[in-house]
């Protein structure tokens, strides 16, 4: 006997049989009989790959496998998600074709005038249709998918001027937008202008016209400064307010509640640029100045650009408001595109507070140490008179305690020995820290001279609070910043010291501001120092009274600059002219495109290498950062499209190549220079 039992073989064909069927070749479903062949936009952001691919469809996802829907499809070996952008009769591809792998949701989520604006903004800054519907198209939540969105509400009608009236052109911006036209305007409102009521009237006058608006700001703040002016305007359930803050499934469901045509008014922050009104007749941004209109991932995009580039696909008309000009929309009246809508002049001057400079005060004129004070004696009388009536501002322009000190006696500003950080003092009885890796000295002392002492070089709005509290016992001191903003605050006295943007709204507006460290602000070393200064100061200034109402403001700053002097006149127009002119003759933005190209250095220049610039281009760099190198390609204006494209190209290259590391590229930076 050999040990085998005789049954033993039949019993492994037994078993061995189940697995011979299992790998058996099925046989492939049939496609479908209608349009056989999607056209999928997939989730790759390699550039190279940055083009639609076609798959066949099965017969059994034929129906649901609709142009706009989310799908999954079997790309270089791994699963992706992807968006339909059309059904064909045929492919132009000579090969063999994958199929859809399933139909994710049948939901036709990307529409095609989005699908459009996506490729044109990828086109303009250089990115990839991918990373551009990853900003455009939400996550999706299949509870809020299938639940159904509410009936459209009822006609809205014709609004009243209301403050619009006091515009130039207004009215007639007004009667445009009800009568279906497609007016272009950059508006800046006069001082205490409540913009949310001027801007649901905009939106309300769009809809009388039969069409959908979209309005896009900063933050949530202003956000439900707008949704609540629209609700007054409008009425209930006429509008929907796309925010972060409400959650991805609520946000979702609202965002279908467009796409499905159940409301035609939008107001959100920036990625609702991308939101899909139905038959879009007005865009309007508010305070384009703002940096949080600069999208933080790539291809890094500004609202304002998505906007006017919808606008012009759309042939809808388009609003640039702010209390301040930027010179991109100054370039906007300049080149005939849009036409300025602002109150008169008298209108302007029987609304502006009385605007003080530091230089005003003559006490401050006699006495040099005065003149160097943080708040001059004009600060202190300005605040103990409105503190009579109401609450007084404090604008300060850094957060923190002391963010920034040095040694007390050689003047070297404090740096971390380990990272070479800045040194800033967080708290109160606290140790210094440093500001990038966070490491304490309990025991710092000066590596060049030996002192152990600090001084401070900026005082943040913590430590101001503090020393308003003690020279104003008993009067109450808020603070507002970005950890902890208030929105409003009542209309008794109170110092309310906050940062730009965390200003709260007081009751009854503030009847004096004091606008602190100024000079700090237009010496930031930035090509938008001065614009965003007075962008600042404006929006401060709009919360004060009128200067029949006593209203008054003080702004610690050079009287000789220009921004100052803008504030003064409240002459946003002008300001934005001249900073215009200047960046004609250096050649920088708005004047010129330039792209920023961040990387190793070998990566930056194989890149600058591939590329084919337009003649016009000029290489600044690439020069040394402390992370790698930085290089920029500044082109005229005309040939920005040329510009884009050529980056992109190469970075398609250098993805194909597979060689070498990433390369960021950001067109047209805001914080340039």
């Amino acid at each position: 006997m050999n040990g085998t039992d005789p049954a033993e073989p039949d019993q492994l064909a037994l078993v061995a049989a189940p697995a011979r069927r299992r790998f058996r070749t099925r046989e492939p479903e049939a496609v479908a009989e209608s349009l056989p062949v999607a056209r999928v936009l997939v989730d790759v952001g390699l550039p190279h790959l940055d083009r639609p691919f076609d798959y066949l469809v099965p017969a059994s996802m034929a129906d649901d496998a609709v142009p706009g829907a989310r799908v999954s499809v079997r790309f270089a070996g791994t699963d992706h998600d992807g968006f339909i952008v059309e059904r064909v009769a045929e492919s132009d591809h000579e090969g063999r074709l994958a199929r859809l792998r399933r139909v994710v949701s049948p939901e036709p989520v990307l529409a095609p005038e989005i699908a459009q604006l996506a490729r044109s903004v990828a086109d303009r800054y250089a990115g990839t249709v991918a990373d551009v519907l990853r900003l455009a198209v939400p996550p999706r939540h299949a509870t809020a998918e299938k639940a159904p969105s509410a009936s459209p509400p009822g006609e809205c009608g014709r609004p009243e001027p209301g403050g619009w009236a006091a515009h130039d052109d207004g009215v007639a911006l007004l009667d445009a937008l009800a009568s279906g036209g497609t007016p272009r305007a950059v508006w800046n409102p006069g001082p205490g202008a409540d913009w949310p009521e001027l801007i649901a009237r905009l939106v309300a006058a769009t809809l009388a016209g039969e069409r959908g608006a979209l309005v896009i700001v900063p933050d949530s703040r202003d956000l439900a400064r707008v949704s609540a002016a629209l609700d007054a305007v409008l009425g209930e359930g006429h509008h929907v307010a796309l925010e972060a803050d409400a959650g991805p499934s609520a946000r979702y469901k609202r965002w279908l509640a467009v796409r499905r045509g159940a409301v035609r008014a939008v107001v959100g922050t920036r990625s609702a640029a991308f939101a899909p009104v139905r038959d879009l007749g007005l865009v309007c941004l508010w305070d384009d100045g703002d940096d949080l209109h600069a999208e933080p991932r790539a291809p890094y995009p500004h609202a304002r650009e998505v906007l006017l580039l919808r606008a012009h696909q759309a042939r809808a008309a388009a609003v640039v408001g702010g209390f301040a000009r930027t010179a991109e929309a100054e370039l906007l009246v300049s080149t005939g595109w849009a036409r300025p809508v602002t109150p008169s002049r008298a209108a302007v001057r029987a609304a502006a507070p009385r605007i003080h400079t530091s230089g005003d005060d003559h006490e401050q004129v006699r006495d040099e140490a005065a003149r160097s004070a943080r708040l001059p004696s004009l600060a202190w009388r300005t605040a103990r008179a409105g503190l009579r009536t109401g609450p007084v501002l404090v604008q300060v322009p850094r957060a923190g305690y002391l963010p920034g000190v040095a040694c007390a006696r050689c003047r070297a500003a404090a740096r971390c020995t380990a990272c070479s950080g800045p040194l800033l003092v967080g708290q109160p009885g606290q140790p210094p820290r440093c500001g990038w890796c966070a490491t304490t000295y309990p025991s710092w002392r000066c590596p060049d001279c030996g002192h152990g002492y600090l001084r401070a070089t900026s005082i943040g709005v913590g430590r101001t609070a503090e020393e308003l509290g003690r020279a104003f016992p008993g009067v109450p001191v808020l603070m507002s910043r970005g950890d902890a903003v208030r929105d409003t605050v009542a209309g008794e006295p109170a110092l309310v010291v906050a940062t730009p943007g965390a200003e709260p709204v007081a009751d009854g507006g503030y009847p004096a501001a004091l606008l602190l460290d100024g000079t700090a602000l237009l010496n930031r070393p930035s090509l938008r120092a001065a614009e965003e200064a007075l962008r600042r100061w404006l929006r401060a200034a709009a919360l004060v009274r009128s200067g029949s109402a006593g209203g008054e403001i003080v702004v610690v700053a050079d009287t000789s600059a220009p921004a100052v002097q803008a504030l003064v006149r409240w002459d946003p127009a002008g300001f934005a002219e001249r900073e215009l002119a200047e960046r004609g003759a250096l050649r920088l933005p708005p004047a010129a495109r330039v792209a920023e190209l961040t990387g190793a250095l070998a990566d930056v220049e194989d890149l600058l290498k591939l590329a084919d610039l337009p003649p016009e281009a000029e290489v600044i760099g690439p020069a040394p950062l402390d992370d790698g190198s930085r290089a920029m390609v500044r082109a005229p204006r005309p040939t920005g499209t040329a510009l884009a494209a050529a980056l992109r190209a190469a970075a398609g290259v250098r993805s194909a190549r597979r060689s070498g590391g990433s390369v960021r590229v950001r067109v047209d930076p805001v914080d340039f220079g």
